[in-house]
């Protein structure tokens, strides 16, 4: 295990984003990660927790002491007719676990398909897509505390999953490290495929009677067709909430803006596509030098290479003035920023 000095991080963000670790460590097991913090040179030294990179925009270099959680493996620790309980390692990547359990035939993941990102980072995010939350499969995440270097393990509810969010972004901020997760998985999968989009594409693939791994494609399809490859330019998919408002907000916001798309949450409140806010406000294929909003999805913003992240930042603010000013709405950021 070693700790190294003035590290790039340019290859664990998907922004691509120039920026250096004071120090840094891959740790690949909870023994290595307990060690080093306990370690007495490195106990008055702050510590950042980095995954994947897929959900933060990396602003300036990080004075501290990065751990990048690399545990890996998949193991199944419960299992009968119906259901599978499968143990988690952070460092997995999500969408090579996902590919896993479609391989097996194990549903409830597959709607999650193509996310970017470590299985580690999933339950801090509440990670979600066409209809699925990760809170719906989580039985339990484990985690190290930063300050004692001990094990706990928070079981659903502990987590206090809501929309992007949970403990670990909001009390529990930076207060512990995710060293894996389990899963329930049903080996009689009930399709999640309501979703307009993922219909269409199943009837255009000819999946009569689909099937999970039907459903995964399906999704795969339409995620390539909407959000960029990070490996091709850099982003962080989704940079904003949907934001969720008030009904009688809603009811005043059609009267204007009759074509507003609405999805109801709960008798009182309804959620409208940030990405559709973001383009009728005059955004989408925006360009400023090295950054911009993307050409086929305005919820992304993009690095061509040479952007930075105050570059971005200061476009997503310009971007949230805009849009509270057309529309009365205030936009939320998903990606975290450093």
């Amino acid at each position: 295990m070693l700790i190294q000095s003035n590290v790039s991080l340019r290859h664990l963000n998907t922004f691509g984003l120039d920026a250096d670790a004071r120090y840094f460590v891959n740790v690949q097991s909870v023994d290595e990660l307990i060690a080093v913090l306990r370690d007495p040179e490195w106990k008055e030294t702050p510590k950042f927790i980095l995954g994947g990179g897929s959900n933060i925009l990396l602003t300036k270099d990080i004075e501290a002491l990065v751990i990048h959680p690399a545990m890996k493996g998949i193991s199944i620790v419960e299992e009968n007719e119906a259901t599978v309980v499968l143990e988690v390692g952070a460092g997995e990547v999500w969408h090579d676990f996902v590919m896993h359990c479609v391989g097996k035939g194990y549903g409830g993941v597959e709607n999650l398909s193509l996310i970017p990102g470590t299985v580690g980072a999933a339950p801090m995010q509440n990670i979600g897509a066409y209809g699925v939350e990760i809170k719906s499969v989580i039985e339990s995440v484990e985690a190290v505390d930063i300050e004692n270097g001990k094990k706990r393990i928070f079981n659903n509810s502990e987590c206090e999953f809501g929309y992007r969010e949970s403990v670990f972004k909001k009390a529990l901020k930076h207060k512990y490290v995710i060293t894996g997760a389990t899963f329930k998985l049903s080996k009689k999968p009930i399709l999640n495929a309501a979703y307009g989009d993922v219909q269409k594409t199943l009837q255009e693939m000819g999946a009569e009677n689909p099937t999970i791994r039907d459903v995964s494609e399906a999704i795969m399809q339409i995620r390539r067709s909407k959000l960029p490859d990070p490996a091709e330019i850099g982003n962080a998919g989704s940079f904003f909430k949907n934001p969720e408002i008030p009904v009688a907000q809603f009811t005043r916001l059609r009267e204007t803006f009759p074509e507003v798309p609405g999805y109801p949450v709960d008798a009182e409140t309804v959620k409208v596509p940030a990405g559709w806010l973001i383009e009728r406000a005059g955004w989408k294929g925006y360009r400023e030098g090295e950054i911009g909003v993307h050409a086929r999805q305005a919820l992304v913003l993009v690095n061509y290479g040479g952007g930075t992240g105050a570059q971005i930042k200061a476009l997503s603010e310009k971007i949230q003035e805009s849009v509270a000013g057309k529309f009365g709405i205030r936009l939320n950021a998903e990606v975290n920023f450093i």
